[in-house]
């Protein structure tokens, strides 16, 4: 579904990403862990076309995506849920959901099926973003993204700054969301909430992968969970 291979990316001058490789395969979810400033959300923002490998290859579906805009990847098929999460304080819910819905791009996520996954946000449909909770924000934003009736849903520390019930119910979604069929990458510094909803692990330090693995083999390496997760 997603390739990256020696991606290197810089802000300015700063050379932040370093040689970053790795993948998410179909109906696979990822999570792309490490430090404050490791590189992780780096990476995602230049998957999403934000900023340009240079070098480096980032391919989607086997198509080259490295460098075009980010209006282009959205299109192809890939859905972002921003760190910040980016929803419109001045709308409702209900129009945050429909403002850039794609209906009929492949029809499996429709207003209703997203009012049945996010029942609270039914229940808010008239409220205006800016008077939503953290955790209600953020299920407005995956929700948002989920309209786009993506292939590839790619999420930027999802668990941030959310109560540990709330933290729990974002996970519960990702599974319901992750058992339709979408591949997830998710940047993540909650390890626990990673291997609770991921497949596969990347590790990453000073924009440098250093490790990549499944939910066991990170459990099983105390090097890499103390020395680099702080664990």
């Amino acid at each position: 579904m997603l390739e990256i291979k020696g991606l290197h990316a810089y802000y300015g001058l700063s050379h932040i990403l370093q040689g970053v490789s790795l993948s998410v395969g179909s109906g696979e979810v990822v999570s792309i862990l490490g430090r404050n400033g490791a590189g992780k959300s780096t990476t995602l923002l230049a998957i999403m076309g934000f900023l340009k490998p240079n070098p480096g290859e980032i391919s989607f579906k086997s198509q080259g995506i490295g460098g075009l805009p980010p209006y282009r990847i959205s299109r192809l098929g890939i859905g972002f849920v921003p760190q910040e999460r980016g929803i419109f304080g001045s709308l409702t819910v209900q129009e945050n959901l429909t403002v850039a819905a794609r209906w009929g791009v492949s029809g499996e996520w429709t207003l209703e099926r997203i009012y049945g996954l996010f029942p609270r946000l039914r229940e808010r449909s008239g409220f205006r973003g800016s008077k939503l909770s953290g955790g209600e924000q953020q299920m407005l934003s995956i929700a948002r993204a989920l309209l786009l009736n993506p292939e590839l849903l790619i999420l930027d520390e999802p668990s941030e700054g959310l109560a540990p019930m709330i933290v729990l119910e974002i996970l519960s979604i990702l599974r319901d969301v992750r058992q339709a069929g979408l591949s997830i990458l998710m940047v993540e510094q909650n390890v626990r909430a990673a291997l609770a909803v991921a497949d596969r692990h990347y590790v990453m330090s000073k924009g440098k992968v250093c490790f990549s693995g499944t939910s066991a083999d990170l459990r099983q390496n105390a090097a890499v969970l103390y020395q680099h997760l702080g664990i």
